[in-house]
């Protein structure tokens, strides 16, 4: 697997790209078909942050550490990917799903100067799944919400984790 090490705020020396190609390296061995990570080192004061992205078989497991040494940053955040690996291993081997649809969502922007402002626009592609694979995928992001293409009913739907802690999910109605 190549790793791409990229700093924010702070100059990425050898020693500490070995380390972060050495430490990330290791999740090679976890994921079959992982190419590449994308790994950015970013300085904000005293907070020495790590966020790490690896894309495979259509999934992305991401996740991010802050500490007060980067260093240390970057072996949390490789136990914390390492986890998460393990956690779902069992249903990212069962799971194959065919096929990719893009979707782009156009920002709405408010005629009225109401305050309201569109000042990011996300396109992704996305594989139709059934709705337990979106949820895990949502985990494995960190995210609060996931918007996929359902296979079972070939929609847009979203699954969004809710504040007593189970998940919801928003279908269309016509």
């Amino acid at each position: 697997m190549r790793v791409l090490v990229r700093g924010r705020n702070v100059d990425v020396t050898d020693a500490l790209k070995d380390y972060v190609e050495k430490r990330v390296g290791k999740l090679d061995k976890f994921l079959d078909g992982a190419n590449e990570a994308t790994v950015i080192l970013v300085v904000e004061g005293d907070s020495h942050k790590v966020e790490v992205t690896v894309p495979f078989n259509g999934m992305i497991l991401r996740g991010e550490e802050a500490t007060g040494d980067m260093y240390s940053s970057i072996d949390l955040i490789v136990d914390k990917l390492e986890k998460q690996i393990e956690k779902y291993k069992g249903k990212l081997t069962r799971r194959r799903v065919a096929g990719e649809q893009k979707v782009c969502a156009e920002p709405r922007v408010h005629d009225e100067d109401d305050g309201l402002q569109v000042v990011k626009t996300k396109r992704f592609a996305i594989k139709p799944m059934p709705v337990d694979e979106a949820v895990m995928q949502m985990n494995l992001l960190g995210h609060s919400f996931f918007v996929f293409s359902n296979a079972d009913t070939e929609q847009v739907n979203v699954v969004y984790k809710r504040k007593d802690g189970k998940y919801g999910l928003i279908e269309p109605e016509f």
